[in-house]
């Protein structure tokens, strides 16, 4: 409950509904082809320009700029969104590039159409539009110090800001809406459409998997062996580079002089320098019991509620138990079976209502009835913490840890440097021998590999493949200390001897082999099936297990064959009792027979209709406006109103296949 209070579900809903708006012409520009290739600018703040196409429109038009800034957070948005590592960013940003430039474009192309949005209309919109619950409760205007703030905790932007999206996401739905008017579909193909998508069927199907046709391949030796010959060139650096490398490490208790000691006085300093740290916030502990009002209610559910809420309190101020009544009557999920219990809140972390009745009740008061958005509330005050500065005698067990680390791992890496350069003049087995330390040798080791002796050896490894044999002596931290290392040997990566690599290579040549031997006995058990016309004959005749599906939609999934939007997707246009052909599902391959087929009914295809309908049209409404953009793009192109700077030429592309 506390993200509830936190960010109201439906701004959320809002938010949502506006980034779907945004994405549903993004979708449609990112699938445009083309990255503009055009005339260049070489301010590196600007990604590029946009002007009317045309002599006129370059010299005399209004020129639009898309900031290098805001291409990278759309880019870095993009990224995280699809879980990619931040060193794919490179190449999300020509994508993210001409999104915006195409979006540009359209705005340009919405002006020139004179449907561009009017102060009033902006108006009109946030009173009756999606943000009214919001900016206008009940018809009335919630203030301008509120509609600042609520702009900036919804959409973490300034008001003005905030007014241009929305102008600017208004012009582009009345373009697309413009451009896409005049689509319709017929009734009948709308019943089509949902007599294929509500079609289910059900169906008996065999199933052969790559996994049970690779335990049947045994080659003998001597075809290994060809194989292995054949495929010489894949096997070459099968054998991964090793080294061998000399190192001594150390930790804190080897170092000179000992562990460094921390002082009263280091604390204080410390204490000093990062007070803001320890700076506790003031805090309220409360619990509440929600009676919810849904959206749009009536006058009638809300005076129901209210009573309800009403009820409740009077039983609390009665001597009834708070964490009782909350348990029983409470529509906040998430504290109710806690006893309405929410824990600790910070100051305008909740919607203003609440937070008020927080921090103004003293400790062990219930409030009256609090009304919000959400609907009626019953708070109980439980504990508060003022704010104040934490006293060094509270905190000095936390410093102390803090200062010691930092002094080791100072001195632990002058330590490693000094040692790193002793080693360099004298060796780095005399160099440990000082010290009273001693050299390890290890085997050849792979750069994937471990050393035994350390507490972290990766970052070892990491270094020691990246310099050359008998490179000077240089120091890596190893987990619990540090260490100073020299490669003494390499042996290259190289080829595997037959008799050492053969379990890989018999791997190798199964793994090969399989989709050959997957397809023919599937296509085998198909001629099988249909010359005996009986799937389940012919499952049993070749030992292939026959499995039964349940009566599944388009939407639905089946064991072993995935989703039935796939591969699987023929069984709808089969007619009962017939047996499809090879149906290759990746790491299987299936034949089905379809035992059972129910169509929608007619009251199935009108209740669905308009539905239906809405989706045919979103669709080509959507393909539509794809082609628009695309052919407005080519006209600005060839128009020169598109300048880049001369940084983003070489920005690299997506690989193929993203």
């Amino acid at each position: 409950m506390i993200r509830i209070l936190q960010q109201d579900n439906r701004i959320t809903k809002i938010i949502f509904a506006v980034i779907i708006g945004f994405a549903v012409i993004t979708m449609v520009i990112t699938l445009v082809p083309g990255i503009f290739d055009n005339a260049t600018t070489s301010d590196s703040s600007v990604y590029a320009t946009v002007k009317q196409p045309g002599y006129f429109g370059r010299v005399f038009g209004e020129s639009t700029p898309i900031k290098t800034v805001e291409v990278n957070q759309l880019a870095s948005r993009q990224l995280q969104q699809q879980h990619f590592p931040d060193a794919l960013l490179p190449y999300f940003l020509p994508r993210a590039g001409q999104i915006l430039v195409q979006r540009a474009i359209l705005k340009h192309e919405a002006d020139r159409m004179n449907l561009q949005v009017s102060d009033e209309d902006l108006r009109r919109e946030l009173q009756t539009g999606p943000f009214a619950q919001y900016l206008f409760p009940n018809g009335q205007y919630i203030g301008d110090d509120a509609y600042i703030n609520f702009v900036q905790s919804a959409f973490q932007t300034t008001r003005g800001d905030f007014e241009s999206q929305v102008k600017s996401d208004m012009e582009l739905n009345r373009l697309q809406a413009l451009i896409t008017g005049g689509v319709s579909v017929s009734d009948n193909a709308v019943r089509e459409a949902y007599k294929v998508d509500g079609t289910k069927v059900k169906f008996d199907y065999a199933v052969i998997s790559a996994d049970d046709v690779r335990k049947t391949i045994n080659p003998s030796d001597s075809e290994l062996q060809a194989y292995f010959k054949t495929n010489a060139a894949k096997y070459a650096n099968a054998v991964p580079e090793t080294r061998k490398i000399e190192y001594v490490s150390f930790d804190a208790s080897n170092l000179p002089g000992g562990k460094p000691q921390i002082s009263d006085a280091d604390v204080l300093a410390y204490y000093n320098a990062h007070k803001d740290q320890y700076q506790v916030k003031e805090q309220a502990k409360v619990r509440h019991i929600l009676i919810a009002v849904p959206a749009g209610s009536d006058a009638k559910v809300d005076a129901a509620a209210k009573t309800k809420a009403e009820d409740i309190l009077k039983q609390i101020k009665s001597g009834g138990n708070f964490a009782d009544l909350a348990s029983k009557n409470s529509d906040d999920p998430g504290s109710k079976t806690q006893g309405g219990e929410l824990g600790w809140l910070d100051p305008g972390k909740t919607v203003p209502e609440f937070d008020k009745a927080a921090f103004s009740l003293p400790v062990g008061q219930t409030s009256d009835l609090i009304k919000t958005q959400f609907g009626y509330h019953i708070l109980q005050v439980e504990d508060k913490k003022t704010a104040h500065l934490r006293p060094l005698e509270e905190v000095k067990a936390e410093i102390v840890p803090v200062l010691e680390q930092q002094r080791v791992g100072a001195a632990e890496q002058t330590f490693a440097s000094a040692l790193a350069a002793d080693a360099k003049k004298n060796g780095l087995g005399k160099a440990a021998a000082s010290k009273g330390l001693h050299t390890v040798t290890t085997d050849f080791v792979a750069k994937d590999g471990v050393i035994a002796g350390l507490a972290d050896g990766s970052p070892l490894l990491t270094q020691a493949f990246s310099v050359v044999k008998g490179a000077d002596p240089a120091a890596v931290a190893t987990g619990d200390g540090f260490a100073v290392f020299q490669v003494t040997d390499v042996k290259p990566a190289h080829a595997p001897e037959f008799a050492d690599y053969k379990s890989h290579i018999l791997e190798d040549y199964r793994e090969q082999q399989v989709p050959q031997l997957l397809s023919a006995q599937l296509n085998k058990l198909d001629e099988r099936a249909k010359v005996l016309n009986d799937l389940k004959k012919a499952a049993a005749e070749m030992n292939v297990p026959l499995k039964t599906s349940d009566l599944v939609g388009k939407d639905g999934q089946v064991p072993d064959l995935g989703a039935m939007s796939g591969a699987g997707s023929v069984a709808f246009s089969l007619p009962k009792g017939t047996i499809s052909g090879p149906i290759n599902a990746g790491r299987v391959g299936v034949v089905l027979s379809v035992t059972d087929k129910q169509e929608p009914t007619a009251d199935d295809i009108a209740k669905s209709f308009n539905a239906t309908k809405d989706k045919l049209l979103n669709e080509q409404r959507e393909e539509i406006f794809r082609v628009y953009i695309g052919e407005l793009t080519q006209k600005y192109e060839k128009g020169g109103a598109v300048r880049f700077s001369k940084q983003q030429q070489a920005q690299p592309g997506l690989p193929a296949g993203n």
